[in-house]
């Protein structure tokens, strides 16, 4: 794959998500959920939090306050794509 082929995606944007945890819960318990409920997950606080792209997971790291908004440090990456020399 030539540099000008690569050039025509470097510009197509892609879901990114951090997932923090996640829980199973009973129907019956969501449908009990409202404003202050918590929810334990199943994740420790000190855990890496995983980084998706397009729902498939690229890295992981850690949560970290930017400003008034979150972000996430990468700590590691996942199968890392090597691009053509």
């Amino acid at each position: 794959m030539d540099e000008k082929t690569l050039d025509i995606v470097l510009d197509v944007r892609v879901k990114v998500t951090v997932q923090l945890g996640s829980c199973q819960l009973p129907m019956r318990e969501v449908l009990e959920l409202s404003p202050g409920s918590v929810l334990q997950l199943n994740q420790h606080a000190s855990d890496p939090v995983g980084l998706y792209v397009n729902e498939k997971l690229v890295a992981y790291g850690e949560v970290v306050v930017v400003e008034d908004n979150f972000g996430i440090k990468i700590t590691e990456l996942v199968g890392r794509v090597k691009l053509p020399a």
